[in-house]
């Protein structure tokens, strides 16, 4: 099989990442931090990039996502799945120095931002949650640091 060319822009995620989440809703100490690490690699002759993360302690859940383009659209998607047998499909984007995901489901809309340093070693980034898609609420802060 050959390599998909369709995903070259994205060969900087390729290996592991120290995470750290803060300024959560879901934690009741705002000022907690939970440490994590996430793999990007490829998947069959990098066909699809592969991301499993887990975070330490009571945080987001271990999940596993896989990323492609569609060669005629360029959009990228994220097909995610978590330990909590949640199933979603994100949208995504990366435009310059931002990487975007997005989900526009029904009661249940989501936004991610992320910054990257010119490096690209370091991705500092936002979630956001809606009930409608018109009024967003800072969900929680991730950040990424590059190790390998």
């Amino acid at each position: 099989m050959k390599k998909n060319k369709f995903l070259s822009d994205l060969d900087f995620l390729i290996g592991e990442w120290e995470t750290e989440v803060y300024n959560t809703s879901f934690l009741p100490d705002q000022s907690m931090k939970l440490k994590g690490t996430v793999l990007f690699e490829w998947f069959e002759e990098q066909t699809f990039l592969i991301m499993r993360s887990s975070v330490e302690g009571d945080g987001p859940p271990k999940s596993v996502a896989i990323i492609s383009q569609d060669d005629t659209t360029k959009q990228y998607q994220m097909l995610y799945y978590d330990e909590r047998v949640v199933s979603r499909i994100y949208n995504m984007s990366l435009e310059k120095d931002t990487l975007g995901l997005w989900r526009d489901a029904p009661k249940f809309f989501q936004r991610f931002e992320g910054k990257l340093s010119a490096d690209r070693k370091t991705i500092k980034g936002s979630w956001f949650n809606s009930t409608d898609g018109k009024e967003w609420q800072h969900d929680f802060n991730i950040d990424y640091q590059k190790i390998s």
